[in-house]
């Protein structure tokens, strides 16, 4: 398993950046394994994304900041540091369609997304053969227009005792309520929507492409807001449509899309790819 720490940097663009972090690890006896810059010049913005060997590397992890702290005062950094060794927690929320959780769970079975799973939450019981299959506990919990605040304090009791690190709304086809999502951190929730955003937003997008005519389709995966299908957009991908496909066609070749562009987004944030500023995303190599 690679032991690696990933430091991730946003600040006003100038210069000397680059070579104050990579000298502040080669002194430290760090060894670079990746690194990675985008420059907005329009906002004047410098963005990096560093992972290096702590192989020999003589800063304890645990004293991190107090090292680099007058590094990122020189140049105004916001900055944070993870270890790949960590695996996050997720929760994933779920209804009927299944798709995108059985493909979760099998890429976290297979090691593809470094994580760890500790319960699915569903408002229906169809997924019970998916999360027995992987022992995985599964915990139901009803959703109606008349019990929503009760159901959504359940699910926060339930997810309380796991210190869960990310939400994975894998086709939960209820909208979380504002208080809801601010019971944890910004971007700390990702969805995907079953349609290119910002086209066809809200229910049965599918219906609504079909009904336009067009000739692709798509999927998005992008983190929750308080605005329904407004948050910074992580992953999207189309596929072509013909006239001949009929609405279950189109439906079955968006689903396809879905899982893939999910399991995109979840790894990638589990592996500190991602940098946001303003309503946009960094995706990092």
């Amino acid at each position: 398993m690679k032991n690696s720490a990933i430091l991730l940097i946003s600040c006003p663009d100038q210069k000397g950046l680059n070579a104050a972090v990579h000298e502040f690890i080669y002194r430290a006896g760090g060894n670079t394994l990746h690194a990675d810059e985008h420059q907005d010049l329009e906002r004047n913005l410098f963005l990096m994304r560093v992972e290096w060997d702590l192989a020999g590397f003589s800063i304890d992890i645990r004293e991190f900041e107090r090292h680099f702290q007058p590094v990122a005062d020189r140049f105004g950094m916001t900055w944070r540091v993870a270890l790949s060794t960590y695996r996050p927690k997720v929760a994933i929320f779920v209804s009927r369609y299944d798709h995108c959780l059985a493909d979760l769970l099998y890429r976290r079975h297979s090691g593809e997304l470094a994580c760890e799973i500790p319960l699915v939450i569903s408002n229906h019981d169809d997924v019970r053969r998916w999360t027995d299959f992987y022992k995985i506990p599964l915990h139901v919990v009803p959703v109606t227009k008349d019990n929503k605040s009760a159901a959504e304090r359940q699910e926060l009791e339930l997810l309380r005792p796991h210190g869960i690190d990310l939400i994975v709304l894998a086709r939960y086809m209820q909208v979380l309520s504002s208080d809801f999502i601010r019971q944890f951190p910004p971007h700390h929730i990702i969805n995907i929507h079953h349609s290119f955003l910002p086209a066809f937003v809200g229910g049965k997008p599918h219906h609504q492409a079909f009904e336009r005519g067009v000739k692709l389709v798509g999927a998005t995966s992008h983190y929750v807001t308080e605005v329904l299908d407004d948050g910074p957009i992580i992953e999207q991908d189309v596929v072509r449509i013909s006239h001949r496909d009929t609405l279950e066609d189109l439906i079955q070749k968006g689903r396809d899309l879905e899982k893939v562009v999910l399991s995109r987004a979840v790894r990638w944030h589990i592996e500190n790819r991602i940098l946001l500023y303003g309503n946009k995303t960094v995706i990092f190599d």
